[in-house]
């Protein structure tokens, strides 16, 4: 009995042991990696699969591959307050018997996510469709993603043992993949291609793409870069020689090291290889928002077994170690300081984390760069260097950064003899560091471009108005009272009928501000009273739009801003603020972000972000005077373009169509990056739309010949694309009345040259850098001729345009140059009727600003 008692206590030992170190998730299969068409997911807490974490992460898995450890899984997954979920593929723990496992360390680790940039909320719905799509809707039915893949005869979705989701048909053959659109990581297997990135994410809890730091495969090599104009490289592996392979270059992850391949492929040797520790479980790679690539691997926790570009070189290189300005030196942060000088021109943007970085405290401005200064910092390095200058001296160096506005910095680098060195100009700042010149064998000293007094403000001059001449008084004292009783009558009348029209008036604007009250997500509501301040009454006017006139301001936080009035609008409609609320909630690198607006009795007004350079016009058509374009810098410009026109026609919740896309409308940052402004004439259509029925809008020369029907859709933009493509590359417009009269119009030049293979007579002359890549400049033009087709159905998307200018597809062969177009004549009688119709968004004149500078 005593023996048995003893036995019982061992047993319930033991049990509470079990228990204790981990528990599972009963109440679910163990083993669920596959789905058939016409099935749906709902992303809410009673989804059979729905597990929380001590992290406060939860994953609501729809798809997993059981077996005892770390194994993949796909479905929602949130942190934090979980108001915001991805549709991702992560790794949990699973043990034998019952499923995913709640250990006391080691979270679910996000390895790839379908919409990072576009979260979505409780009761958002996945569906893999009977017509083998696979679609993420949220919580109101708007499309958020999908594989785009009806009538590819998908027959079902696995999650693969190997962490990849994959949508296959009946012959089990790879319809889609998840492996084909890398995020930020990559697991063991995984290939990275040419053309392929992985974009880092703001920050650990932030999951939107900074856009700044990525990794991506080249024709030559891997590249690890932060974004500006150049792209700054901070980690490159190039492969010279000659290639052996007809596959494009990649890298892969394999169990050892990141193998690169770029002369030969698989099952070759490859051509470099980074050493990463051999597995002993499960592991994954992630590219970092501070721009490490570091491996993980399981064991018993997530432990950092590898940094795999720190061994090429220290934690100062990082371009972000110390967040833009800042100086790192030993691993610590701090801002520039003038040596010997109670000045200060930059301080923290946090004190209390200084690697975020410094700012200025006044703003460089070129409408002032007389007030530029540099300020001189020795023993400073940086991160990258591209000679912009060699062989040269320190104070031509210096110069030639005073002299060029996009300039943030002249960085020299000498020997023993500063009168003959190297010269950066970067034309954005990030982390600079301290030169240890016993490592560097040179020396190297910055100057930081700093604005040395606050910006001149023109005073603002009262208009005197011009005396009105009295006239003589004339008495007239005979007055027929007939006359006079008749008049007040029609008085007392015209003042009844104005009264009514008030009420009806003020219950309007009532209305309208009762409803701006109701509305979410709209962007800030500013008054006219703030406005009229932030632009010192109206005083530095930047140009004129279509619609109005654009002022420079500077709100209470010191934030520059661009302010467009907008005139004879009157009260606007409700369809209108829903607009505003759309186009204010979209984000990216390549759009003019709207600020805020004010809707104040008669008052409309639109608030964006201030562009220093203004728009592209002045910068093609050799309006400014002063600087010339190189080539890559419009290379750069045009693929920013095209990039934000995919987000519109296929990131956002609605397909945004523009409808007025032409150089005055593109407008540069003070690092030369293009964003689309001036969404006034802008269509927003559902998703399940095709096309859509408007009346004519936009500017003459650039429409699309679809507009005689009035059925339009996302590929008149496309259109546009290619007339401002031409613009760029010729340096001339569309329409140019200085021409001779078989030249005036562009594209019917286009035409000619094409069919003479003279297309390179059409390169800007004017630009000797232009001509020199007069190769490349032709290939873009082929880029341009296929957007420019008659046929909307045979132009590409904006998408497929983007992954044609990074290198990954080509251009359709035998396009048809016979473009669609009015012979010159028309289109000079067209201009000449539009100019004075209001659908014109804007003259096409030096001075003109279709959207904010």
């Amino acid at each position: 009995m005593e023996n048995d008692w003893i036995l019982c206590c061992v047993l319930v030992h033991f049990l509470i042991l079990l228990i204790s170190s981990s528990y599972s998730i009963n109440a679910q299969p163990f083993d669920y990696p596959i789905a058939n068409l016409s099935t749906s997911w709902i992303n809410n807490p009673s989804l059979n699969h729905s597990v929380s974490f001590q992290d406060g992460s939860t994953v609501r898995s729809i798809l997993l591959r059981g077996s005892f450890g770390p194994r993949f899984a796909c479905g929602f997954y949130c942190n934090g307050n979980c108001s915001s979920f991805l549709f991702a593929v992560f790794i949990v723990q699973t043990n034998s018997g019952s499923g995913i496992t709640l250990p006391a360390s080691g979270f679910p680790q996000v390895v790839w996510s379908a919409n990072r940039n576009n979260p979505v909320g409780t009761n958002s719905t996945l569906q893999l469709t009977p017509e083998g799509d696979l679609i993420l809707q949220d919580a109101d039915g708007t499309l958020i993603w999908s594989t785009n893949t009806t009538g590819k005869s998908v027959v079902g979705l696995n999650m693969t043992e190997t962490g990849n989701l994959v949508l296959f048909d009946r012959n089990n053959s790879t319809v889609w993949q998840s492996f084909d659109h890398p995020t930020d990581s990559l697991v063991p297997g995984q290939k990275l291609a040419a053309g392929q990135r992985l974009t880092a994410s703001v920050s650990a809890v932030n999951w939107t793409e900074a856009g700044l730091l990525s990794l991506s495969v080249t024709r030559e090599g891997l590249i690890a870069s932060i974004e500006s104009n150049p792209p700054q490289v901070y980690y490159n592996s190039i492969i010279t020689g000659t290639k052996n392979s007809t596959e494009p270059s990649y890298v892969r992850f394999l169990n050892g090291s990141l193998a690169l391949f770029v002369l030969n492929s698989e099952p070759n040797q490859p051509d470099s290889a980074i050493v990463v520790p051999p597995a002993s479980s499960a592991q994954y790679m992630k590219f970092e928002s501070n721009g490490h690539l570091r491996v993980y691997e399981w064991a018993a926790e997530w432990n950092v077994v590898a940094d795999l570009l720190t061994g090429y070189f220290g934690e100062c290189d990082y371009p972000m170690a110390c967040g833009n300005y800042g100086i790192c030196s030993n691993g610590q942060c701090s801002c520039p300081g003038a040596t010997g000088s109670e000045t200060s021109y930059f301080k923290q943007v946090n004190d209390r984390q200084p690697q975020l970085g410094c700012s200025e405290i006044t703003p460089l401005s070129c409408d002032a760069s007389q007030d530029h200064s540099l300020l001189e910092l020795n023993d400073i390095t940086y991160f990258t260097f591209a000679s912009n200058l060699k062989d040269t001296d320190m104070e031509t160096c210096k110069q030639a950064c005073l002299k060029n506005c996009s300039c943030k910095a002249a960085l020299f680098q000498y020997g023993w003899n500063p009168s003959s060195g190297n010269c950066f100009l970067p034309s954005e700042l990030f982390s600079l560091m301290n030169n240890e010149k016993e490592k560097t064998h040179y020396n190297s000293s910055a100057f930081v471009k700093v604005q040395i007094s606050s910006i001149t403000q023109s005073p603002t001059s009262d208009a005197t108005p011009n005396p009105v001449s009295s006239g003589k008084k004339t008495g007239r004292t005979a007055v027929i009272l007939g006359s006079v009783v008749g008049a007040l009558f029609g008085v007392f009348l015209i003042i009844s009928i104005c009264v009514v029209l008030f009420r009806k008036k003020k219950d309007a604007e009532d209305d309208e501000e009762d409803y701006l009250d109701q509305v979410p997500g709209m962007p800030t509501r500013f008054s006219y009273e703030d406005l009229k301040v932030a632009t010192e009454n109206f005083s530095r006017k930047l140009g004129e739009g279509g619609f109005g006139s654009v002022f420079e301001g500077a709100l209470s936080n010191g934030t520059i801003v661009a302010v467009k009035h907008l005139d004879g609008l009157g009260q606007i409609k409700k369809s209108f603020l829903a607009e505003v609320e759309t186009i204010g909630s979209i984000h990216h690198v390549n759009l003019v972000r709207l600020i805020g607006f004010c809707a104040d009795k008669s008052h409309r007004l639109l608030v964006y972000e201030y562009m220093c350079n203004g728009s592209l016009d002045k910068w093609i058509f050799r309006l400014n005077q002063e600087s010339v374009l190189n080539w890559q810098s419009r290379r750069k410009i045009i693929l920013d373009i095209a990039k934000g026109l995919a987000y519109l026609h296929e990131d956002c919740r609605h397909k945004i169509i523009h409808l007025d896309i032409k150089p005055q409308n593109i407008l540069l940052d003070d690092n030369f990056n293009a964003k689309v402004s001036d969404f006034g004439l802008s269509k927003l259509i559902d998703r399940d739309q095709s096309e859509v029925v408007t009346t004519m809008r936009g500017t003459p020369g650039y429409l699309a010949p679809e507009w005689l029907s009035s059925v339009i859709t996302e590929k008149v933009d496309v259109y546009s694309f290619g007339v401002v493509v031409m613009e760029i590359l010729c340096g001339r417009r569309n329409f140019d009345r200085s021409q001779s009269e078989e030249s005036m119009h562009l594209l019917s030049l286009f035409k000619r040259k094409a069919e003479e293979e003279q297309l390179f007579d059409m390169v800007d002359k004017y630009s000797e850098d232009l001509q020199l890549h007069g190769a490349e400049a032709v290939e873009t033009m082929k880029i341009a001729a296929w957007c420019l087709q008659s046929d909307f159905a045979k132009r590409p998307s904006m998408s497929v345009v983007v992954k044609v200018l990074e290198g990954v597809m080509n251009v359709e062969p035998n396009l048809d140059y016979n473009f669609s177009t009015p012979p010159p004549r028309q289109i000079a009688a067209i201009i000449a009727r539009k100019e004075a119709d209001l659908v014109i968004s804007a003259p096409l004149s030096p001075s003109v600003l279709s959207g904010p500078r």
